[in-house]
């Protein structure tokens, strides 16, 4: 009875060894199958990093400062009549551009022409009046001459010529009032420029304390107003001393041309600014007032410095740095100081950044110090090595 049980304890044993040689004959099978399909040889080279490059090159690069401005005329006024009067005749359409001395509107002037007609008549009576007392002085010095008369007589007689030549000059005074404020009743362009709205019409009571009766507002040349760090007032001083300072305003794709023509003379101390304007030609009236543009303007260059594309530039935890490249293709690190960057061009200073050495441009991620590197293929630096 025992023999048989131990017989048939040996059978199954045997038979889970199998089933377990079997399963892991299988795993591995199925183990080189996936692996082993999937692995692909390693390239050639495989050390090889591939990058783009550029050269270190010296260039002059004028700094650009950059600004938000508001375009604002160099004159506005605000015509207002200098009598009460009523309008006569409207000479000016809103929106008009206008020139220097063209009549913009016509007063009802009748009673300054009563009045002047008046002062006129006073003037004529004070000559007439003069001129008898100057003959009357003339007579009296005849009769002082031959002892008829005293001197108080004749002091009397000299007292009111006197008198009647300061009423003469009073007159003509008086008549020139009258002349100016007759001529009042034609009011004039002060300036050149567009008009505004029109306020009034024909029959309005217009006064000198009243609303304007229409705004003139100069457009060619037209000025841009904006701001600058205060660090920069020394550089555009001089620059400005030295001669004419360009400034471009930008609008819609469009860029104008113009001047520095004014440097404020205070720093705003709480912004840390200084003000400026510049003037610029506007003859077809593209720039109109109160219109944002943005400003350029170059007050100084930087003669003969190391430039690279500002890609190159990489940060290290310490300070930046330049990937160059090495006669082997092996590139090291060399720590530089940023001076500038515009425009996608990085200004550079450094011992090891010389002129004409090659600098990694796109691919640093993927280096370290000593890696080797080649050329990209489907990157090709622009100078064709």
């Amino acid at each position: 009875m025992d023999a048989v049980f131990l017989r048939h304890s040996f059978r199954q044993r045997g038979q889970a060894t199998l089933v377990g040689l079997l399963l892991l004959a299988a795993l591995a099978a199925g183990l080189w199958f996936w692996f082993g399909r999937s692995e692909t040889p390693k390239p050639k080279g495989a050390g090889v990093v591939p990058v783009t490059s550029a050269l270190i090159t010296v260039a002059d690069v004028p700094v650009r400062l950059n600004s938000n401005g508001t375009v604002t005329p160099l004159q506005s006024v605000d015509v207002r009549a200098q009598i009460s009067a009523t309008i006569k005749t409207v000479h000016v359409k809103e929106g008009q551009f206008v020139r220097q001395g063209d009549r913009l509107f016509s007063l009802d002037v009748r009673t300054e022409d009563a009045n002047l007609g008046k002062v006129v008549a006073q003037l004529t009576k004070s000559r007439a009046d003069l001129a008898n007392a100057e003959r009357n002085l003339q007579r009296q010095r005849e009769l002082f001459n031959q002892k008829f008369i005293s001197q108080t007589a004749l002091d009397t007689v000299q007292n009111q010529v006197d008198s009647l030549r300061a009423q003469v000059e009073s007159d003509r005074a008086s008549v020139t009032s009258g002349q100016v404020a007759r001529g009042f009743g034609e009011i004039v362009a002060p300036i050149a420029g567009r008009s505004g709205a029109v306020a009034v019409y024909p029959g309005s009571l217009v006064q000198p304390s009243g609303a304007a009766l229409v705004s003139i507002t100069q457009i060619d040349p037209i000025n841009v107003s904006f701001t600058l760090p205060e660090r920069e007032l020394p550089t555009l001083q001089k620059t400005l001393g030295s001669g004419a300072l360009t400034v471009s305003a930008q609008l819609d794709g469009e860029t104008y041309a113009g001047r520095l023509s004014f440097i404020d003379n205070s720093i705003d101390s709480s912004s840390g600014t200084i003000r400026l304007k510049a003037s610029f030609a506007n003859p077809g009236g593209q720039l109109w007032p109160g219109m944002f543009v943005t400003v350029s303007l170059s007050p100084r260059t930087l003669s003969a410095v190391l430039t690279v594309p500002a890609q190159a530039v990489q940060t290290g935890p310490e300070k930046k740095f330049l990937y160059v490249i090495n006669d082997e293709g092996k590139v090291r690190a060399v720590p530089v100081r940023i001076l500038l960057i515009q425009d996608g061009t990085a200004v550079v200073e450094g011992e090891g950044a010389k002129a004409g050495a090659r600098v990694v441009v796109e691919g640093a991620q993927n280096l370290r110090p000593g890696s080797s590197v080649s050329e990209a293929k489907d990157k090709l630096n622009k100078d064709g090595e």
